[in-house]
């Protein structure tokens, strides 16, 4: 890359990223719509299927979020049924989210999600999970083991 190619808009790692980031989530609109989420209320069902019941911090660290921008979403999925905040019992501090009948069930209506992505991206699941593992230096995580 010579002196003058260094600074282009399209040769910055940061813009495509930028750019892979906001669509990728165009991507995941229409396939997440029928089940009633949106991206971010679906990383939050995905962590809760994964581990529940989970605080808000736990959620958050899990997320790679701060907790006052998970709270409105937990807030919102439990308004839709598919989240219980409730008191942990030893410690009234910490709110415990606990998917309901509802959260469980959407689970099995949200396994298609995936195979629609690869679908509409004409990836197969070892491309993307190459291309997750080669952002993983970018995301702050390790890739899947």
């Amino acid at each position: 890359m010579t002196e003058t190619d260094i600074l282009k808009l399209d040769s910055q790692v940061c813009f495509a990223l930028v750019t892979a980031a906001r669509n990728v989530v165009a991507i995941y609109r229409p396939i997440l719509e029928p089940l009633g989420l949106t991206h971010p209320q679906y990383l939050v069902m995905l962590a809760l299927w994964e581990s529940s019941p989970r605080s808000l911090g736990e959620l958050a660290d899990e997320l790679a979020l701060d907790s006052a921008t998970v709270s409105p979403l937990v807030k919102r999925l439990e308004a839709q049924s598919l989240v219980a905040r409730t008191r942990r019992l030893g410690d009234e501090r910490t709110l415990a989210i606990t998917l309901t009948e509802e959260g469980v069930a959407l689970r099995s209506r949200a396994l298609d999600v995936p195979a629609q992505v690869m679908e509409r991206v004409g990836m197969d699941a070892a491309r993307l999970a190459g291309l997750r593992d080669a952002l993983a230096p970018f995301a702050g995580r390790r890739g899947a083991e």
